[in-house]
């Protein structure tokens, strides 16, 4: 990590509220989908973070999700190369379809400063991979992987005859008013008071 001082102020908020939203059932869902996949075992002694932050085990993951796609896995301890490691996985990950804005800043695993960002962004990796031929038992190349959050929604597009859409344009809906349910009728807000002696 790092050489950062104590946060204070706004800084100490935020970070508190970073780690308020860390989830560690969320995490070790993740954990043990990159491991059916990888099958590489986390170091059980070391933290969630601490597992992922030289990217050895993201770039293996992304090396399993699209062969070759990290032609060179550094094992060195430099920081530099470690970060490096982390930012192919991340180029994998855009290139297989995660929205940028759904991926997280380097330094948001390497120096621990928000790790929500991380499980949000492998949450957002598992999406994608719902509709991979590798995820789909249909396809030929399914390989029995398992998936990681819910899969995303298809497009539901529905086509009308023309009789239906001219019997569609008669009904009123309740949202243009009616007169036979609940009125303003009675109310006199913003009236004068009658006052009688």
């Amino acid at each position: 990590m790092a050489n950062k001082g104590y946060a204070y102020g706004l800084s100490a908020d935020v970070a508190r509220k970073i780690a308020g939203k860390r989830d560690p059932a969320k995490e070790k869902e993740v954990e043990d989908w990159i491991k059916a996949i990888t099958e590489v075992e986390f170091d059980a002694k070391k933290s969630f973070e601490e597992n992922l932050k030289n990217g050895i085990i993201l770039c293996k993951l992304a090396n399993k999700l699209v062969p070759k796609s990290v032609k060179k896995i550094s094992d060195s301890n430099m920081p530099f190369k470690l970060m490096e490691n982390i930012q192919n996985f991340l180029t994998m990950v855009e290139n297989y379809g995660v929205p940028k804005t759904d991926l997280f800043q380097t330094v948001d695993l390497f120096e621990a400063s928000n790790i929500p960002a991380v499980t949000a962004t492998l949450f957002a990796l598992g999406r994608v991979c719902h509709s991979k031929p590798e995820f789909e038992e249909s396809s030929p190349s399914y390989k029995n992987w398992p998936t990681l959050g819910p899969k995303p929604s298809a497009e539901n597009k529905r086509e009308f005859d023309e009789q239906t859409l001219i019997e569609g344009k008669k009904i009123i809906g309740i949202q243009a008013g009616t007169n036979k349910l609940a009125s303003q009728s009675g109310q006199s807000f913003g009236g004068r008071r009658q006052v009688n002696k």
